[in-house]
């Protein structure tokens, strides 16, 4: 005989309507407070990390070390971008390109993105000294205070050069890995800082070309919006040109393989910015995020080559 199937016990089994609506606003909030950290420039900053410590070595450092090291790394830029989208609130509403920020779409109380991003920047700076070394941990808290004082909250608003010094706090996780590592802030470290703020305006200036509108209905002097294109193309060739430079400064503490991929690779960049330069000049229709893209891939493959060359081990080039 056949039993009858209990409606009112299905309805026990699956979850009551209140527990999904609490589930899915747990995941809006969680997935809101992440947005605050940005987290695909924490990607790419942690990607210049890794391989600084392997030179700082000359090898592979302890797994142990890359990570609490990435940790903290991580905790101390999330800082730093949760605390610039409190003070860009209002200029993230107007702009397009950050609209769906999660302080410009009302999905985080200010007072709780301002308390969170002083905590992560609290938790990062304690993590690095208690797990790496407390020269690290001040350099992070520097890098933090940089970002949010002195780029967000002085140059911005205020200067076409914002972007050309306030990149300086993008330069420090290759400082802060090299001390996790060393214990010290040695030649190779200031090399590569170099090699990412000459890097930045042009990577930069390439994407505010593109939204140029965007930060001029924001108010933001960026350089693209109080010079001629030409004048911006003009500055992001020059600046390709030195950093392509910069970066053979780095040969004599690596070998070969770096060696070829920062000529060949520092060609490509330039090349292209040539021909970003030309377009404009000719009044041609042009594509300046190609620059940006490019630019993207050339620090990620610059940097590998570093982290593979310090990985094999080669004798350093005697120049």
């Amino acid at each position: 005989m056949s039993v009858p199937v209990s409606h009112q016990g299905a309805s026990q089994v699956s979850p009551a309507p209140g527990f999904r609506a609490g589930v899915q606003r747990a995941r809006v909030t969680v997935r809101a407070y992440l947005g605050l950290t940005k987290t695909r420039i924490i990607e790419q900053l942690l990607v210049v990390t890794v391989p600084a410590m392997f030179l700082a070595q000359r090898g592979v450092p302890s797994v142990w070390l890359i990570i609490a090291t990435l940790v903290g790394g991580a905790a101390a830029a999330a800082s730093a971008h949760a605390l610039n989208c409190v003070v860009d609130a209002d200029i993230d509403a107007v702009m397009k390109r950050t609209a769906r920020r999660p302080l410009a779409k009302g999905q985080v109380p200010p007072r709780n993105a301002l308390v969170f991003g002083l905590a992560l920047g609290v938790l990062s700076a304690v993590w690095l000294g208690l797990t790496t070394n407390w020269l690290s941990a001040g350099l992070s808290v520097a890098a933090i205070a940089f970002y949010v004082l002195v780029y967000t909250l002085l140059l911005k608003r205020r200067t076409s050069q914002n972007i050309v010094w306030g990149g300086a706090a993008g330069c420090m996780p290759v400082v802060i890995g090299w001390a996790a590592v060393t214990g010290t802030v040695q030649w190779p470290a200031l090399v590569m800082f170099g090699v990412i703020f000459l890097w930045t305006p042009p990577h930069f200036w390439a994407l505010a070309m593109r939204y140029r509108d965007d930060y001029a209905a924001a108010g933001v002097p960026m350089l693209p919006v109080v010079a001629t294109p030409v004048q911006v193309s003009r500055r992001i060739l020059a600046y390709s040109w030195v950093m392509a430079a910069w970066t053979l400064l780095l040969v004599p503490a690596t070998s070969w393989v770096y060696a070829a991929v920062a000529v060949l690779g520092g060609a490509g960049f330039v090349f292209q910015a040539h021909r970003l330069h030309a377009a404009v000049a000719a009044g041609r229709d042009v594509t300046p995020m190609k620059l940006f893209h490019l630019s993207n891939m050339y620090l990620c493959i610059l940097f590998a080559a570093i982290a593979v060359d310090a990985a094999l081990g080669l004798p350093v080039l005697r120049l």
